[in-house]
């Protein structure tokens, strides 16, 4: 299905150089991310040309869309005392959670993912399975329930976890074949409104107004990659709403931060001044949480005719579990990735992938979505409803098929690879940074971060001039 509907490209317009293995993984990581990332280029194109009546090349390199998985720590580094860049290293809590957010064998001799990030969903978890927070304890009391009850059981606890399957079985759930039957990338005009032009500018998103409400990682990929492209780009949270800082400082970069706590009846009328003038928002929390508020997609369109809504989260658009929440670990753990990377290894059971795949295919596909859906608001006029999820990025991503002759690849790249893409932000609230630049390419107008990575909360709750 061509989403984009837009005019044919050149032979010359796009161009992707390299190929995979990249990881220790049978699937096509770079490639695909390359793929994704092409295509927001193109639609980036697609506006530009509509502003300034030609078009640019676009380019991308699979090494560095691969190493675009690898934020948190791995691609960023911090000026230290002796005047030496080096490695941010993971906290003691991400190392923690990484331990046990793992498959474990069930008493049906299955497996399961439970997600143990961010505390409250770390005590969820360890609520229903009735155990210590301890990989030992986890596991055991993993070990004492059967599969399918124990999934049931942490959605109906709003805690995230996944039962283990093949990519066979996922496409035989309810679940999974209704994703299947839905486009990776779902644009559907919701309301009529007046076309908006879009006048002659520096760059693809020039005086387009994003609201960012999300948090952790796909979300967040989706706003910088419209920064990327000239959006201001606000993101709002606020201060009691738990964050991984390694996260939020890698997905920051070219965007101002305010704090609105919508529960808050002067601060949640702010947010709704704000939807007035903006252009796109993007919606990252559990689903239908922000309607409880009062800021569904149906009620953000009344008050601002025109807005692309954009909905980031783990299970899509609707089947048996599209209202539960979830994590790139747990889409692989559902679609089959974690089968069939643990069957690639010989581990004799499931893995997960060396990276975050789900969470960064997700992000650039929603930044796709959000500009094809301007260029129809430009051409057409109308309100327009962009939906993707990690559980679509994982089939996507098990569609392009797998690769052989990957066990001598690396579970990490090194940043000193990429050092012509990497970028100094100097003064920030997390020091002095170095960190991989953008690695979408385009002639005419290049990626880039404007100003610093802010502070959570350091900007006022209003609009730059456009």
């Amino acid at each position: 299905m061509d989403i984009r509907n837009g005019p044919a490209l050149s032979d010359d317009e796009v161009t992707i150089t390299g190929a995979d293995p990249l990881y220790t993984s049978p699937f096509r990581i770079g490639e695909t991310a390359a793929a994704a990332l092409a295509a927001r280029g193109v639609a980036a194109n697609d506006l530009w040309a509509m502003r300034n009546g030609y078009r640019q090349t676009v380019s991308v390199d699979v090494k560095a869309a691969a190493a675009t998985s690898l934020y948190g720590g791995d691609m960023t580094q911090r000026l230290n005392e002796q005047g030496l860049y080096q490695p941010i290293p993971y906290s003691d809590a991400m190392k923690h959670m990484v331990s046990m957010t793992q498959p474990w064998r069930t008493k049906d001799d299955r497996w399961l993912l439970p997600h143990t990030n961010l505390a409250h969903l770390e005590r969820r978890i360890l609520d229903v399975i009735n155990c210590e927070s301890s990989v030992a304890s986890i596991r055991d009391g993993i070990g004492m329930r059967d599969a399918a009850e124990l999934e049931d059981a942490i959605a109906e606890a709003y805690a995230c976890g996944g039962q283990v399957r093949t990519p066979e079985e996922w496409l035989m759930h309810p679940h999974g074949a209704y994703l299947a039957s839905r486009p990776v990338v779902e644009i559907t005009r919701i309301n009529d409104a007046p076309p908006e032009s879009m006048p002659p500018a520096a760059a693809p998103l020039s005086g387009i107004r994003v609201l960012d409400l999300t948090r952790i990682l796909a979300g967040p990929t989706a706003g910088l990659g419209m920064a990327e492209h000239g959006a201001d780009v606000l993101m709002v949270t606020a201060p009691h709403l738990p964050q991984v800082p390694s996260f939020v400082r890698d997905t920051s970069h070219g965007k101002r931060s305010c704090y609105l706590d919508i529960g808050k009846a002067d601060e949640a009328e702010r947010l709704y001044e704000l939807v007035k003038e903006s252009d796109v928002f993007i919606d990252g929390y559990r689903p239908n949480r922000l309607e409880a508020y009062g800021f569904g997609a149906n009620e953000l369109i009344a008050l601002r005719p025109g807005l692309v809504h954009v909905t980031v989260n783990c299970f899509g658009s609707g089947g048996p579990f599209a209202s539960r929440a979830g994590w790139d670990q747990v889409a692989q753990a559902v679609t089959g990735i974690c089968h069939t990377q643990g069957q690639a290894l010989g581990a004799g059971q499931p893995k997960l992938t060396p990276v975050f795949m789900c969470d960064f295919l997700t992000g650039f596909l929603a930044t796709f979505g959000a500009m094809v859906a301007l260029a129809r608001r430009a051409r057409e006029g109308g309100s327009y409803r962009v939906q993707v999820s990690l559980c679509q990025s994982a089939m996507f991503l098990q569609r392009q098929g797998l690769i052989d002759n990957f066990q001598d690849a690396p579970n990490r790249l090194s940043p000193e690879e990429f050092e012509p893409l990497a970028v100094l932000d100097n003064g920030t609230v997390y020091g002095d940074l170095k960190t991989l630049g953008p690695v979408l390419k385009m002639s005419e107008t290049p990626c880039v971060w404007s100003g610093t990575t802010p502070a959570l909360g350091s900007s006022e709750a209003v609009w730059l001039p456009r």
